[in-house]
């Protein structure tokens, strides 16, 4: 996993032997033991890495007024019960341009106001909530709503 993990040698001799992994990806979730060997004997503890990802398809970023996905997967286990989103903290209900089903969300039509940030709220079986959040960027047009412009000759026109 080098270079994406890391363990500070001066918080070893302070007791604490963590180890820190950056970026984390998909491949990464499951269970890691760290074992200390010192003269009063051998401790040891594990951990479960979870990981949750939100992805975009096509990836981000999205040109405005064409269909996107977004897609929300854990690495948990159980069976997923519900999954909610959020655009910039505001629950987003199912319409015609929104519609989600285990654990994706449709945007028929994302008009630049629907960038910014996505998250997505996973509810399982064992009532574990996972949430993560995705920065949407969509490009559009910024100009005039008449898409004729006129300009006069020798002039400049944007």
């Amino acid at each position: 996993m080098r270079p994406r993990v890391s363990v500070q040698d001066s918080a070893l001799r302070n007791g604490n032997f963590s180890l820190r992994i950056s970026p984390v990806r998909s491949e990464d979730a499951g269970v890691y033991e760290a074992q200390v060997e010192s003269n009063t004997g051998v401790r040891s503890c594990q951990v479960e890495l979870g990981v949750i990802t939100v992805t975009v398809s096509p990836p981000s970023p999205v040109v405005e007024n064409e269909p996107l996905l977004l897609s929300c997967n854990s690495s948990h286990q159980a069976s997923l019960v519900e999954t909610r989103w959020f655009h910039n903290g505001h629950p987003v209900p199912t319409s015609r341009t929104f519609f989600s089903l285990h654990g994706t969300l449709s945007i028929a039509r994302p008009a630049r106001s629907d960038g910014g940030f996505w998250s997505c709220q996973l509810r399982y079986s064992d009532n574990e909530i996972i949430s993560a959040t995705y920065n949407l960027k969509i490009l559009g047009f910024d100009g005039p709503t008449n898409p004729v412009v006129y300009a006069a000759a020798g002039s400049a026109a944007d």
